[in-house]
């Protein structure tokens, strides 16, 4: 059959949802959206494996090969959003609406809008002999765990030289960003009569000690790393949100404080991570502390600016490759071989908000690029 449309297959994929989230009465399947996917590969003539997550009921990647031999082209992008707020949307979330070529709906923009755009550039060469693979993937869960590529890196597939992965960065080459993860900092005192502090031992003033603790660390690492190439130079150790206490006449007896931590290329995530116990450990060394990662870490990721993936993009583009400080899939991919950038349509400022878009003036451009990137890879 005939590759849809590009418009009717983003409409077919904001259709279905595939919100994945830490919370299990908000998490859904990505099923549906594989199913789209695999259906339009295989009509591509693509050699198509739908695998499941380990783990992970009712999530799977999509992985689909055409052409053999090693090396070519890797084309990748998350099949999930974030949860949402209906009261929040001028329209309809899961229905694709057009207003002043905007392109509304959950997903247009991150990412589900890179798809169409990949398939589209993908059926330009449906006649063409591929001399190297071209690879197009749809992992699962990246807006949570990224459960989908920690497996294929578990895997080692896919295989070649190159991957673009498609977040939304206006059309800018992406050769950096920071490695991430976040935490929860809990700290269990006793309650009692607030009239008496001896009656207790509150968990708030523990944690005024813990938070001192941690801002003098995050000072710390600014000092010992910087990176002049990113808009935020230095790591960031945010304090996002602290709970404690139940009644103002009551001892605090708990209180949990929840962190986000963003390290430089060249730093290991993990072993900050566990810097950071050990100052919170010493700050807090008469009360009981625990410190649980909510997310597991991930790598911070940097790809050589001459390298010829970069330059190429850069060339199809016109923009000079820079950095960002949100994490993609991206080390992942590079860690299995590839020169990886992250590329694609659409602006990360509409990404996780209400009435998310993807501006329809930069769906061409991309498809063209792509078309273009496939030839210089696989052809």
């Amino acid at each position: 059959m005939p590759l849809p449309k590009t418009l009717d297959m983003l409409k077919a994929l904001v259709g279905e949802p595939s919100v994945s989230c830490i919370d299990p009465a908000i998490d859904q399947s990505n099923a549906a959206v594989v199913n789209h996917l695999a259906t339009w590969l295989d009509d591509l003539n693509f050699e198509v494996e739908v695998v499941a997550v380990p783990n992970k009921p009712g999530k799977s990647n999509v992985i689909a090969r055409r052409g053999s031999g090693i090396d070519g082209l890797v084309l990748s992008g998350h099949t999930d959003t974030v949860p949402f707020d209906d009261a929040l949307w001028q329209s309809d979330p899961f229905t694709v609406t057009e207003r002043d070529s905007k392109l509304y709906g959950l997903g247009t923009c991150d990412m589900k809008g890179f798809f169409p755009i990949a398939l589209a550039a993908a059926a330009r060469h449906a006649d063409s002999r591929l001399k190297k693979p071209l690879t197009i993937i749809g992992t699962a869960d990246e807006e949570s765990t990224f459960s989908g590529a920690r497996y294929l890196a578990e895997r080692g597939v896919p295989k070649a030289a190159a991957a673009v992965i498609g977040e939304p960065t206006g059309m800018t080459p992406i050769r950096a960003h920071k490695g991430f993860t976040s935490a929860a900092i809990a700290i269990r005192g006793s309650s009692g009569h607030s009239s008496n502090p001896a009656l207790g031992d509150n968990a708030l003033d523990a944690m005024y000690r813990v938070m001192g603790a941690l801002m003098a660390f995050r000072e710390e690492l600014g000092e010992r790393h910087s990176d002049p190439s990113f808009e935020v130079r230095v790591p960031t150790l945010n304090l996002g949100c602290l709970h404690a206490g139940d009644n103002p006449n009551r001892i605090c007896g708990h209180a949990e404080l929840k962190i986000d931590l963003r390290v430089l290329p060249g730093m290991d995530t993990a072993a900050v991570l566990d810097e950071l116990a050990a100052r919170v450990d010493e700050a807090c060394a008469d009360t009981p502390v625990t410190i649980t990662t909510l997310n597991q870490p991930v790598q911070p990721y940097e790809t050589p600016a001459h390298g010829p993936l970069v330059k190429s993009l850069e060339a199809l583009s016109g923009k000079r490759a820079r950095t960002v400080a949100f994490g993609t899939e991206a080390p992942f991919f590079q860690a299995l071989g590839m020169e990886t950038v992250v590329f694609g349509a659409g602006s990360i400022d509409q990404a996780h908000q209400p009435d998310e878009y993807l501006d329809a003036a930069q769906i061409k451009p991309m498809e063209d690029a792509l078309t273009t990137l496939i030839h210089q890879y696989c052809c």
